[in-house]
């Protein structure tokens, strides 16, 4: 959420950048609302000051006439305060709602575009792999190899939902452990986090957990929510504490399943496991101060083009365009690995890495005790080290020989204890 009075201030360049990310959003109200408060602030203030006058002139000796026009007074004055106050209620209630919905401002390198298609392209790693055979997606290459099951899990979970089996398992779990490691050795704390978390704590991170675009399973009558990725729980974590400085930044891992909804997702691209309603993850997410958070933001993108160069797969990263960013995002990058099953082959979105500034902290009201002795918002970064059914689509789809096997990249072999998914003997 941005400061009300920020965008008080600068409201053509929050309208223009509403318009730039193609969203909808009303500056003017939040401003109209804003003025309003401010309003009723005075008046109460100014209304207090009056009662305390009349309570104090109550304090002399008075006639019982005097006396009784004090105390009608006292009376009239107080239920003013109490209409004011309730106006006052209202009005705070209405411009938060409506604030929330403005998004982050834009770094003003981040490209201006309205899809996907207009992301900058800003570095590649590695070359496609020329097959001297007809290559496979991953869905048919992990039946043939007996790795997932979607029919059973949609008859058991409904569509989206799979089994992963045999080999597949190790692999899904070489992959957490080498995210994890990865990121132990770049000096993050690591976690497990909780699959459940509070709609507060949704909305504060960004996420809508009600209505009818929301990718979010919400528990009914709790209160809570499923979480789409740990990015919501490593974020409230903190939520309504003053940070030490001295510490920061914090530098967290969390690994979790992650729950979506993917409401309207269909097409190719979102078959197999490229677009699913559970799999597991392992996020990045950095408090900092705001004088950090550019730095930082560059060492999350450079931890995942580590991860990804680890893995032998090619891929490229973009620059994320207005209209792609997300609200919460400043700006955000997206790595993209070549996946050979996609179109004929083509780049993939297997992480991204954002930086959100002060928005979800001051949604969640976390702050750091600066060195002139106030209280200031941190800024909140976040970056997926691994989202572990995409690497895998990946790695099959790369990673696939002639002989309908997989080979297992070099670095996972030891956390998997093989190096070759072969075809099971009939």
């Amino acid at each position: 959420m941005l400061d009300y009075k920020f965008i008080k201030d600068n409201l053509e360049a929050v309208k223009q950048n509403i318009k730039n990310r193609n969203m909808t959003a009303d500056a003017d109200i939040v401003v109209q609302l804003y003025d309003r408060r401010t309003e009723l602030v005075t008046k109460l203030q100014g209304l207090q000051q009056k009662r305390n006058e009349n309570a104090a002139s109550m304090k002399q000796k008075l006639d019982a006439e005097t006396r009784a026009k004090f105390i009608e007074a006292g009376k009239a004055i107080k239920e003013e305060i109490a209409a004011v106050e309730a106006e006052a209620g209202d009005v705070e209630a209405k411009l938060e709602e409506a604030a929330r919905q403005i998004p982050n401002m834009v770094h003003p390198d981040a490209p201006v575009g309205k899809l996907d298609t207009e992301n900058l392209e800003v570095k590649k790693v590695g070359t496609p792999r020329k097959f001297d055979f007809e290559p496979k997606d991953h869905v048919q290459l992990a039946e043939e190899l007996d790795l997932l099951d979607f029919d059973r899990g949609t008859k058991v979970s409904g569509p989206k939902f799979y089994y992963l089996k045999n080999e597949a398992v190790f692999l899904e779990q070489a992959l957490i452990q080498y995210a994890l490691n990865t990121l132990r050795r770049h000096g993050f704390e690591l976690f497990i986090t909780p699959d459940v978390a509070k709609e507060e704590v949704l909305k504060g991170i960004g996420f809508n957990p009600r209505g009818n675009e929301s990718n979010v399973y919400a528990i009914e009558e709790e209160g809570t929510c499923l979480v789409a990725t740990a990015e919501i729980t490593l974020g409230g974590y903190h939520s309504g504490e003053i940070l030490d400085k001295s510490k920061l930044p914090l530098l967290y891992g969390g690994l979790s399943h992650c729950f979506r909804r993917e409401a309207g997702a269909a097409g190719q691209f979102s078959k197999g496991l490229y677009r699913v309603h559970q799999f597991d993850k392992v996020e990045m997410f950095v408090y900092s101060t705001p004088e950090q958070s550019d730095e930082l933001h560059h060492k999350l993108r450079e931890i995942e083009e580590e991860i990804f160069e680890g893995l032998g797969l090619p891929f490229h990263v973009v620059d994320t365009c207005t209209g792609d960013l997300g609200a919460p995002a400043y700006r955000k990058w997206d790595l993209e690995a070549w996946m050979p099953g996609r179109n004929g082959g083509e780049y993939g979105e297997v992480t991204s890495t954002s930086n959100c500034t002060d928005y979800q902290a001051r949604r969640l009201n976390i702050k750091y005790k600066d060195d002139d002795g106030k209280n200031k918002y941190v800024h909140t970064l976040n970056g997926t080290a691994i989202a572990v059914g995409r690497a895998m689509l990946a790695i099959f789809e790369n990673y696939q020989n002639a002989d309908g096997s997989i080979t297992i990249p070099p670095v996972l072999v030891p956390f998997c204890g093989f190096d070759k998914i072969c075809p099971k003997k009939k």
